[in-house]
């Protein structure tokens, strides 16, 4: 009864080996060549409101945004750049800066020469860098300013601003074949054509391989994971990925999971990031903290200690451990940033909070500190494990204070 000789060989559910890409320095940061991958947000304040955007990128990267990226749209924006840059370093934090530029990219670093030094990356999208007879020309400008400057370059296609040149002549040629493809995929195909025709002429004009990183956006998840796989299969360029026009609250946040989840778990793609529509006035920062969840919750990445919690069901109509289980994970998100100067390792830290004694015990030894606390009806008591080890039972109404000063124990005692 206990020979397991005869049961077929696990299935064992791991990530692919990685995209092989050509890894590109971005100021501080690695991209690509298996380096881990990358989160980068973007801001929504007018860059010329240098104090504006300044505080945002610090809240970004409060929150682990390892690139930022802002809009270098016009003189005055291009002229902030450098001032941001300061005021940046005058608080400490010395992220790499990427400049988002559209239609007039060329003019606007020909003609702010020190918003030029002062970006890590230039984000060119071949779609709209120029039409007709001035394409060639300004996507050359800004390359070459690019190699002036030792810099990065993305160029990054996207669904809504595609080359419609390009396209047109796809279209008229698959209408040409004997066995015409749906639309569709001719579309699909312009994009990945447009990333990669535009990265051989900027390699052309004499930028290194090494400092070109690809995208390809599109805001459906279907059409998303069949651009990335055809992006990659044809390629070594390192990859950034990311839905685009994701949407606003759960459902820009299932759609980035659902498609950047597969994507990942491919081996395909070297830095990412979540494009959420905030609430008005909303946190900006929650793009980067799901991102963070992505890559952690698949196991790429540690950012910060998970907290496990039950779901709750008709035996835990009490809201203590629901409480609990926020207080825990607030207290663990605001604390964060000094316990990664005092704490090494924390990040890799797992609590459980349980509602019952149904799974509360057996899903709290499984993790490092863990609580189970009664359900309703049940004795008021609530063990606690540590290590997977029983170490304590609370009772009375200062459950959720005694375990949080435990949490604070542990935490000094293992990686103190």
């Amino acid at each position: 009864m206990n020979d397991l000789s005869c049961l077929p060989a696990p299935i064992e559910a791991t990530p692919q080996k990685r995209h092989r890409t050509i890894p590109v320095k971005v100021g501080g940061v690695t991209v690509g060549g298996g380096a881990p991958i990358v989160v980068q947000s973007m801001t929504n304040t007018d860059t010329a409101d240098i104090d504006g955007t300044v505080s945002q990128v610090a809240a970004l990267v409060r929150q682990g945004s390892e690139l930022v990226r802002i809009t270098v749209d016009r003189d005055e924006a291009a002229a902030a750049v450098p001032y941001i840059r300061e005021k940046l370093l005058k608080r400490g934090v010395n992220v790499p800066l990427v400049g988002d530029f559209h239609y007039i990219g060329h003019k606007l670093l020909a003609d702010h020469p020190a918003c030029a030094e002062a970006l890590d990356k230039y984000r060119i999208n071949p779609g709209n860098v120029g039409f007709k007879d001035k394409r060639d020309r300004q996507f050359s400008a800004i390359v070459e300013m690019a190699i002036k400057h030792d810099k990065a370059v993305r160029i990054g296609a996207n669904w809504g601003s595609l080359d419609q040149e390009l396209l047109t002549h796809l279209m008229d040629m698959n209408a040409k074949t004997a066995n015409p493809i749906d639309a569709r995929s001719v579309t699909r195909e312009a994009l990945v054509q447009s990333a990669l025709l535009s990265a051989a002429r900027a390699e052309e004009i004499g930028l290194a391989k090494s400092n070109i990183i690809l995208s390809a956006k599109v805001s459906g998840v279907q059409d998303l994971i069949s651009v990335y796989r055809m992006l990659a299969a044809r390629s070594d360029y390192a990859i950034h990925l990311g839905l685009t026009e994701a949407g606003m609250g759960s459902k820009g946040i299932v759609a980035s999971s659902a498609a950047l989840g597969i994507l990942l778990q491919e081996g395909i793609g070297d830095t990412i990031r979540v494009s959420l529509t905030p609430e008005p006035n909303g946190d900006r920062t929650l793009e980067v903290k799901v991102a963070q969840e992505i890559l952690q919750t698949m196991g790429f990445r540690t950012f910060v200690p998970l907290v496990a919690a039950c779901p709750g069901c008709g035996r835990t109509t009490s809201t203590v451990f629901q409480e609990l289980a926020r207080d825990i994970q607030d207290w663990i998100s605001t604390s964060m940033p000094e316990w990664k100067s005092r704490y090494v390792g924390v990040e890799n830290l797992n609590v459980a909070v349980m509602g019952c004694i149904v799974n509360g015990p057996g899903e709290s030894k499984h993790a490092d500190i863990g609580i189970s606390l009664p359900g309703t009806g049940e004795t008021p008591t609530a063990p606690v494990f540590i290590d997977g080890q029983k170490a304590a039972t609370l009772r009375g109404p200062t459950i959720a204070a005694e375990f949080k000063t435990m949490v604070g124990e542990y935490i000094e005692k293992r990686f103190g």
